[in-house]
């Protein structure tokens, strides 16, 4: 299974998406498969490692799981979900935007993308605390907020840590040029993802709502 996915892949119509490991995942996931590799194979040498063979295997799994990053054929529509997810609420902003916040659970693919076309115009990482992503007091945790400029204006991205997401790992830098749906960062183990719709920019999801990241359009026409 490759580990480094080009981040502008995407599936072409009719061929079955090809399964990768998320850039930024081999500091967690290296040290396992090693554990497991080396346990399993001491397991010919005395059957007493199966004791700690069986469950690295097991985490082992689990980690290809999390860090699983499936291609996508990216949906045509002005803005599309950053994260797969739960719609976890809708806010109107005091200058006109609209906040869609986005929860990542550790079952979900965890890459995020980028909701437009346009131009990385800053990443700005902030440190903060780590509580549930789901806890209103969330929005003071570590965080690394992206700003876009798209044909829309200024498009803000706030990703979010959370008790079990403590890493945030952003793909690029200010300056880059990124497609609509191109992977942009990585938040291990989940947590959440807002998305600031522009004044004037129809929310076309509810809440509770499953999000597919570059698949779910957020706005409506």
């Amino acid at each position: 299974m490759p580990i480094s996915p080009s981040p502008h892949t995407s599936v072409p119509a009719g061929r079955r998406p090809r399964v990768t490991i998320a850039r930024g995942a081999t500091p967690w996931f290296v040290p396992t498969l090693a554990t497991a590799a080396i346990t399993t194979a001491l397991t010919r040498r005395s059957g007493k490692w199966a004791i700690a063979a069986v469950p690295a295997c097991a985490l082992s799994a689990g980690m290809l799981w999390f860090f699983r990053d499936p291609e996508r054929e990216i949906t045509a529509g002005r803005v599309i979900s950053p994260a797969d997810g739960v719609v976890q609420s809708i806010d109107a902003w005091p200058d006109g935007r609209t906040r869609v916040a986005i929860f990542m659970s550790p079952l979900n693919v965890h890459v995020n993308r980028a909701p437009l076309p346009g131009t990385v115009t800053s990443v700005e990482h902030i440190a903060g605390g780590f509580v549930p992503a789901f806890n209103k007091d969330s929005d003071r945790n570590e965080r690394v907020v992206w700003h876009f400029d798209t044909e829309l204006g200024d498009i803000e991205m706030v990703q979010i840590a959370g008790a079990v997401a403590r890493r945030i790992v952003p793909y690029m830098a200010a300056g880059t040029k990124v497609e609509q749906g191109e992977r942009v960062g990585l938040i291990r183990f989940g947590s959440r993802v807002d998305t600031y719709l522009p004044p004037g920019v129809e929310v076309g999801v509810e809440v509770g709502q499953k999000t597919t990241a570059g698949v779910t359009r957020l706005d409506r026409d």
